[in-house]
């Protein structure tokens, strides 16, 4: 899998079950800083505001009946056609874009992407790093969700789950100020030299980029004033 000089194969994280690719500097700090000028000129109503973040659906919102599918803009639509090239989702493009703020101290709860969307999940981080931590689901013999491993997400890095890491294994956010770099974190060897192990790591404000392919979608057109 390559994209322009990038090969995918060489990102593979070896110390999970597959599959996982991970790539430290996937978008330069010019396009970064592009991405945030363009999220932050949305309009108000594009943002959801919800209890511990904030959000923005591009290209649609995921729903059982079916996406009805919205154009993307260009600034965001160049990244979608980034990863198609990957070949990452069965020969389908990503249409859907799922920005999420998320402030120090904010996160999320564990969770599955579940059955909407092709089951790939690409994500792009800006301007801040996260620690991801994966859970194992719940049986009758754990009361409680307890991370088994996680993954470090630096600012413009890519990270790519399928197989079991889509289907069986929960994700989620922590909601704390710092982070704590620890031997739970399996991908810190393919990290910049910036994140040392035993280190504590101050959040700033982080944007994710969920990049998906939506295969139930639909398309309908207003066509107001027109008879």
């Amino acid at each position: 899998m390559t994209n322009g000089n990038l090969c995918l194969n060489d990102h593979r994280l070896t110390a999970i079950d597959p599959t996982a690719y991970y790539v430290s500097e996937f978008i330069t700090e010019e396009e970064e800083k592009h991405i945030i000028n363009n999220i932050y000129a949305a309009p108000k109503p594009k943002w959801t505001q919800l209890s511990n973040r904030r959000l923005q659906n591009w290209g649609g919102i995921p729903h059982n009946n079916g996406m009805i599918a919205e154009t993307i803009p260009h600034w965001l639509d160049q990244y979608l056609q980034r990863i198609h090239s990957l070949n990452l989702m069965g020969g389908n493009k990503p249409n859907h874009v799922l920005v999420n703020e998320y402030n120090p101290g904010q996160g999320i709860l564990p969770h599955l992407d579940g059955s909407l969307f092709y089951p790939t999940i690409t994500t792009i981080s800006i301007a801040s790093h996260i620690v991801l931590n994966f859970y194992e689901p719940l049986t009758d013999n754990k009361s409680y969700l307890q991370p088994v491993f996680s993954f470090l997400l630096e600012p413009r890095s890519l990270l790519v789950l399928q197989d079991k890491l889509f289907k069986h294994y929960l994700h989620g956010i922590n909601e704390v100020q710092q982070d704590v770099i620890d031997d739970s974190i399996l991908n810190l060897n393919m990290c910049s030299n910036k994140y040392s192990r035993d280190s504590i790591v101050d959040r700033q404000t982080r944007i994710s980029l969920t990049i998906r392919h939506v295969p139930k979608t639909t398309k309908f057109k207003l066509n107001i004033g027109k008879r």
